[in-house]
């Protein structure tokens, strides 16, 4: 006898809404078709549900978007670095604690205190006709973040040397649900031949049919629930092992809205409006944002971070602030629309000669008109940079350029030997957008604390009436 089981999945949702209604009465149908079928199905998360780019995420910290997978009936999620370094401690402590889902996570540790009750390092489920499946979680271990939240994430491959045998002996099926990306997936696949199936995520990479790598199945679906993943394991009794491995994609636009997820969504949004509206400030004149000129909005913002960070300088893109402020009373709200990233600020070491090649890269095109989509940054454009505790002098040449002529250190030239500590945006510590800030040997975040929470600081010191 063969018998068929049926996995669905989502990453990456970023809590993007766009679909998910769709996505949601899918789910459903498909799990309910199923089970009236008597086949065995689950449903996993593979992380990032939640990102606090969106008011609903931002006011409930997290817990409605559990609500929102309660309500869909999922099984198992792991986490994503979006639930494990944008959350306080305390809030992700208790993130799933009303969760009707299972969590794993093998590579996440509490630092200070004991795991919470939701955490587990794996899970075991069993299908109607009783095959055991042995399922792990794992996170990409982020630690210069999760450390200062009070948290560590392990190495995952170790964490798999850990608990791969106890799970080879103890079950007929491993799958891991890796929040870790496609390269770390097709690394631990190589390694590991008792991992039959690893569903994935973090790098929002598309494999509409799956990959095989020796004899595991690799398998995720892009990001923001563009599509809904399917994996399908055919298990032959008689022979006792999988025979079969199948993965599909579902694009999402195409699915029926559930109207009760619908109606689940807007009152949870009408619910964050509440929350959320609780005035900051109030304001007499707009407060202009320009993406490429100067504003006193951003060098205010810029000279906060300096001052907040005791830096020696700091520096900060104008395309952080998305729309300019309206006159009269400013809301969390307001300030969340305007400055939606889940960005922290960050101060690195930086020789003279360094800070001089930051800050001519910053002055370049390439960089100032950078459509930039990811590291955190939710918005639609670098722009011009600010600078605080500096002087940049600059020259504009015949052929449009602007260059640096000289760069003054509080009443000082720039030392190209001397180090200087300089704040900015977490997003250069990644990739290379600026190199020399991403090279720094030392890096020191800022956590929990958003750029926005500089902007309240900001708009209550230098805008308000009161």
């Amino acid at each position: 006898m063969q018998e068929k089981l049926f996995f669905y999945y989502t990453n990456d949702l970023h809590s993007n809404f766009e679909n998910w209604t769709r996505v949601a009465g899918y789910l459903k149908k498909e799990k309910e078709r199923r089970i009236a079928s008597d086949q065995s199905c689950w449903l996993f998360d593979i992380g990032d549900h939640v990102d606090r780019v969106n008011p609903i995420a931002e006011a409930f910290l997290g817990k409605a978007n559990v609500q929102l997978m309660n309500d869909v009936g999922y099984d198992i999620a792991t986490i994503g670095n979006n639930e494990g370094i944008t959350l306080p401690h305390e809030d992700l402590f208790h993130l799933y604690d009303d969760a009707d889902f299972q969590v794993s996570c093998a590579n996440l540790h509490n630092i200070t205190e004991d795991e919470p009750n939701w955490l587990k390092p794996t899970v075991e489920i069993k299908s109607i006709n009783g095959i055991k499946i042995g399922v792990i979680g794992l996170t990409a271990p982020f630690n210069a973040f999760y450390e200062l939240l009070g948290w560590h994430v392990a190495p995952p491959i170790e964490t798999l040397e850990k608990y791969i045998n106890g799970l080879n002996e103890s079950t007929d099926v491993i799958i891991l649900l890796s929040h870790l990306g496609i390269s770390e997936d097709q690394e631990i696949a190589r390694r590991f031949e008792e991992i039959d199936l690893i569903i994935g995520g973090h790098t929002h990479h598309l494999l509409r049919t799956g990959e095989m790598v020796n004899n595991t199945l690799i398998t995720a679906a892009g990001k923001h629930c563009a599509f809904v993943g399917e994996v399908i394991l055919t298990w032959d009794h008689e022979k006792e092992k999988l025979v079969h491995k199948e993965a599909y994609t579902t694009d999402a636009s195409d699915l029926a809205k559930d109207l009760h997820t619908e109606k689940l969504l807007q009152e949870l949004i009408e619910k964050a409006d509440v929350l959320l509206g609780e005035p900051v400030v109030t304001i007499k004149e707009p407060i202009e944002v320009q993406w490429f000129r100067h504003t006193e909005i951003m060098q205010r913002l810029t000279d906060t971070l300096q001052e907040w960070t005791r830096a020696d300088v700091a520096l900060l893109n104008a395309g952080l602030l998305l729309d300019q402020f309206s006159p009269g009373v400013v809301t969390y709200k307001d300030i969340h629309r305007i400055c939606p990233h889940p960005v922290n600020p960050v101060v690195v070491e930086l020789k003279g000669d360094e800070l001089l090649e930051v800050i001519r890269a910053s002055l370049t095109k390439d960089l100032t008109e950078l459509k930039l989509k990811g590291f955190g940054f939710r918005g639609e454009i670098i722009g011009e940079m600010i600078f605080s505790g500096m002087k940049v002098e600059t020259v504009v040449q015949d052929n449009g350029h602007e260059y640096v002529k000289q760069v003054w250190i509080g009443a000082e030239l720039l030392d190209p030997e001397q180090t200087y500590s300089v704040a900015t945006a977490d997003i250069f510590t990644f990739g290379r957008l600026l190199p020399e800030v991403a090279k720094s040997k030392m890096k020191k975040y800022f956590l929990p604390e958003f750029l926005r929470d500089l902007l309240v600081v900001t708009l209550r010191s230098h805008f308000s009436n009161h």
